[in-house]
């Protein structure tokens, strides 16, 4: 089969496959579209009606067109954006949003935990490190706390999969996650929306926009998010303990100013602030019925027994400074980055009230009492990237560059009496310090070898060094403190090649490595506690795809098959029967899956976006075992913990887990989304639908049939009208209220945490 007969061939499978998805407008995919989609393409180089718009991504640190960037990539922007963060929904509402990426915490709004191709971490120490970077206006966010600011004004979020190991800050071997916010303009302008939902919810977000002189900018922007508690406290001793639970108070903002004395020249500063308190995610007791995945009979999730007190309270702000300077042949970038938050999160980690030893006690066995908090008390993170790119014509181009990191963190861990009048703090308590600073020379090239094949590479050097102390305070004795000082090097590098197959066909391939720097953790529960340690991470992965405009450019294909390896893979144990984590390597880790990515203007008023991925993982390493169900087994005459299925451990009460799949990665996600848009009098109609489906994933290192999340298919609603500067619309999330458990703790009774409850709303939106 020659070549033309072969692109033929492909373009009749993709339309058939379209068809058979749309089995209603797919036959249309080549007809005019309405005014609506008319206005939303940008197409320059076509009148054509209905095209789809150009996406510009920075992925390579270049405005580029997403289909001639070498490596797989998703965006989420405009309708669709504005759509999926409808009701207030907090950074999670990223999870099977796009191909491969999920998002899950066990702290609720604060702590997101992000995972790309299965890699990702189920710490939940307040010094975990993450394998998936997060970057939000050009600067990496290191902690995890800095990682939930609620999204708002924001212009476009890039998914970059696999290791981002050569241009983007560190500790990606995963892959990036890319926020860039609106920035200022020389014109006035500006929106509020103001929303109410169920439980008493209430939003408000804003931007004003507003040109000083002709070479100054500024763009203020914030959100104010509000609910009411929806969880009661149906603990028989009225006395004790927080009496409702799951309301909050987000605020934040962001003030930005652009100054440009000169086409050459731009500096933009950006000052943002965020101001949350609310509950800490509520660990409930005995709710998973033994054997299966099921919660219990009679479940109701608005009762919570507990005795113990619950909140959360988290702090940030932060800085930026990007300046950029064009020369002849030459632009220079220098970006500046301080961030410092506060943190105090405290829970009844037990999940219910009283104790085997303290009746009465429930709901079901509650072996002990657990009430503890942890608190980041001092925290700092300081960056600097110096950068310097070529912007001549020819078919050599480069990037090169020097990265600075420097973060300080202290985490205290305390525990609480809750058996005592007002639950006063126990004397003991734990303390952690590290300062990690790192640093790094970096570099791509771009070759253009003819007009149909170009040639990237890229290289990395990093420098880690990590000074980290813990101690175990018990008046009047002190363990510790134990000290661990660690400093790790690595050489990432990346090649990577497009080849034009025509003019609406890009191939691509990469081979890429990855790195995350050594991970320190110290929050010792006992005198005879040291520290855990894991050492260096290192991925190499392999990658091909293609890239096609269809249908005149009123749809877009993006496809891509993955191989990967990361040897001595961070993992993360429980540790038994305390409230404690394990850092352990494995071997390796192997993964493996494609990815697709569609999105048509079908016409007649519809449009749709279709993607899906299939990720399998394994863990290799035929010595590593861990403890299971919190190590209590099924002590008569109250059979309580999890039925493990994994081979027995070398010891009683442990499993090993070489051939399972990492934990909290779904094999199989899907998602969907469907607009209708028509004019009606003055004004746009529309409706907007949005599904995702994933499999069941593995909570923890080990199996059993408690600890294993139900397959969960979620959906989404926005029914609006748009006319001048206005726009009214309602929406709903969880749309079937489909209650299902998405976490657990590893050392208590059957103890989990489920997803969020329908939400239903209105908002009113106005622009000037």
């Amino acid at each position: 089969m020659n070549k033309k007969n072969s692109v033929f061939a492909a373009r009749t499978l993709i339309a058939l496959a379209v068809a058979s998805a749309f089995p209603l407008h797919g036959a249309y995919a080549a007809e005019g579209t309405d005014a609506a989609d008319q206005a939303a393409s940008s197409s320059a180089d076509s009148s054509t009606k209905g095209q789809l718009e150009t996406v510009i991504v920075t992925a390579q640190r270049r405005a580029e067109n997403i289909k001639d960037v070498p490596m797989s990539i998703a965006t989420l922007k405009g309708d669709k954006l504005d759509v999926l963060t409808s009701g207030a929904a907090d950074i999670r509402f990223l999870a099977g949003r796009s191909p491969s990426v999920n998002v899950e915490s066990d702290y609720g709004r604060t702590f997101p935990r992000f995972y790309i191709r299965g890699l990702g971490n189920t710490d939940f120490d307040l010094n975990a490190s993450q394998p998936v970077g997060l970057v939000m206006d050009d600067i990496v966010q290191e902690n995890a706390m800095l990682k939930g600011f609620p999204v708002f004004d924001v212009d476009q979020v890039e998914v970059l999969r696999g290791p981002q190991g050569t241009l983007f800050g560190r500790n990606s071997p995963a892959g990036v996650i890319k926020f860039d916010s609106a920035k200022p303009v020389f014109k006035q302008e500006g929106y509020l929306t103001l929303g109410i939902g169920n439980y008493s919810a209430k939003t408000a977000e804003g931007a004003f926009n507003i040109p000083v002189s002709d070479t100054v900018a500024l763009r203020f922007s914030g959100t104010t998010q509000h609910r009411d508690n929806r969880v009661h406290n149906t603990n028989p001793n009225p006395n004790t303990g927080t009496k409702d639970f799951e309301g909050y108070g987000d605020n934040a903002f962001r003030l930005q100013a652009l100054v440009q004395p000169s086409k050459d020249f731009s500096a933009l500063f950006n000052y943002h602030e965020r101001a949350y308190h609310g509950s800490a995610t509520l660990f409930r007791a005995n709710i998973i019925k033994k054997g299966t995945n099921d919660l219990v009979d009679g479940f109701d999730y608005g009762s919570y027994p507990s005795d113990g007190v619950n909140y959360q309270r988290l702090s940030t702000k932060g800085g930026n400074i990007r300046l950029k300077y064009n020369l002849d042949d030459i632009t220079l970038h220098s970006i500046t980055g301080y961030e410092t938050l506060k943190f105090n999160s405290r829970a009844d980690v037990d999940g219910g009230f009283g104790a085997s030893y303290a009746p009465p006690y429930g709901p079901g066995f509650i072996p002990f009492a657990v009430e503890t908090a942890d608190l980041l008390p001092n925290h700092k993170q300081f960056s600097q990237e110096l950068r310097a790119e070529s912007n001549y014509k020819g078919p050599l181009q480069w990037i090169g560059g020097l990265f600075f990191f420097n973060e300080n963190i202290q985490i205290d861990s305390i525990s609480f009496n809750t058996f005592a009048p007002g639950n006063p703090q126990n004397p003991q308590y734990a303390q952690q310090f590290q300062d990690a600073k790192s640093w790094a020379a970096f570099g791509s090239l771009n070759y253009t070898v003819s007009d149909q094949f170009k040639l990237r590479g890229g290289v990395r050097y990093t420098s880690d060094k990590k000074e980290f102390k813990a101690m175990r305070v018990e008046p009047p004795k002190i363990a510790g403190p134990f000290n661990i000082d660690n400093t790790s090097h690595n050489l990432s590098w990346d090649l990577s090649g497009t080849y034009e197959l025509d003019k609406s066909t890009n191939l691509f391939g990469r081979v890429a490595t990855g790195y995350r720097a050594p991970s320190m953790q110290g929050r010792l529960n006992g005198l005879g506690d040291k520290p855990s340690f894991a050492g260096a991470e290192k991925a190499l992965s392999f990658e091909a795809g293609i890239k096609q405009d269809l249908f005149e450019k009123r749809a877009r294909l993006s496809a891509s098959v993955f191989q990967y390896t990361v040897k001595d893979k961070q993992l993360t144990a429980g540790s038994g029967g305390i409230n404690m984590n394990q850092l352990i390597n494995a071997d390796k880790v192997t993964g493996q899956g494609v990815e697709v990515d569609f999105q048509a203007n079908l016409g007649s008023g519809f449009s749709a976006t279709l993607g899906g991925s299939y990720n399998d993982t394994e863990i290799k390493d035929k010595n590593l075992f861990v403890q299971y169900c919190g190590n209590l087994g099924n002590t008569a005459p109250n059979p309580y913990g999890c039925t493990p299925t994994n081979a027995a451990g070398p010891f009683a009460g442990t499993s090993k887990i070489d051939g399972n799949p990492l934990p909290r990665a779904p094999k199989t996600q899907l998602n969907f989304t469907l607009k209708y848009s028509t004019e009606i009098g003055n004004g746009e109609l529309y409706a907007y639908t949005d599904w995702t489906y994933r499999s069941s994933y593995n909570f923890f290192l080990y199996e059993a049939p408690e600890y294993k999340a139900k397959t969960l298919v979620e959906g989404g609603a926005r029914v609006g009208y748009k006319w001048s500067k206005y726009e009214v619309a309602a929406f709903a999330r969880n749309i079937t209220d489909k209650r299902v458990i998405i976490g657990a703790i590893d050392f208590d009774n059957l103890t989990g945490m489920l997803n969020e409850p329908r939400t239903v709303g209105a908002t009113f939106k106005v622009n000037f």
